[in-house]
């Protein structure tokens, strides 16, 4: 089973266990993306073309490190004009390792963990509390600002002949 992702403006011929470097996806080594435009699909000899996409069907990968390119050397230069210009540019990368294709999507789950929402709701809550607590305080007036001294202006002796 393959399928033919696209993500960063390129397209990716993926299958189960592949690593790919992909333009930069904002998200931590570890993290599971979902790529959810997935442009053709065949499963075991049975393929599907989508038109311009495959309804239903995600690409699960695990982000296994943020990476930057090889350093491009940027040259412009303007004949018989003596205008040279020299810069440099490397790309932010992404790398995946596809763990699972789903034809119909069913097959990932995109829940977040429990765990990770009860401790979302402990955050939250202390949050409420100091945003009622601040509310019950009386707010202080503030005192006027003070003008900066003026700086004494540097006497200037006049030029001698």
């Amino acid at each position: 089973m393959y399928a033919v992702v696209k993500t960063g403006g390129k397209q990716y011929r993926v299958s189960k266990d592949d690593t790919i470097m992909v333009e930069s996806i904002k998200a931590e080594a570890g993290a599971t993306v979902y790529l959810d435009d997935v442009m053709m699909l065949d499963n075991d000899g049975s393929v599907t073309i989508g038109t311009p996409r495959v309804e239903g069907a995600i690409v699960s990968a695990e982000v296994v490190k943020q990476a930057r390119g090889p350093k491009l050397i940027i040259f412009r230069r303007k004949r018989r004009k003596n205008h040279r210009r020299i810069q440099g540019h490397r790309q932010d990368l992404t790398l995946l390792k596809i763990l699972d294709i789903s034809p119909d999507g069913k097959a990932v789950a995109k829940k977040p963990a429990k765990a990770d929402s009860a401790a979302e709701t402990k955050k939250a809550a202390p949050k409420k509390v100091a945003k009622k607590q601040a509310a019950e305080k009386p707010v202080a007036k503030k005192a006027a600002a003070k003008k900066p001294a003026a700086k004494k202006a540097a006497s200037k002796k006049a030029a001698e002949k």
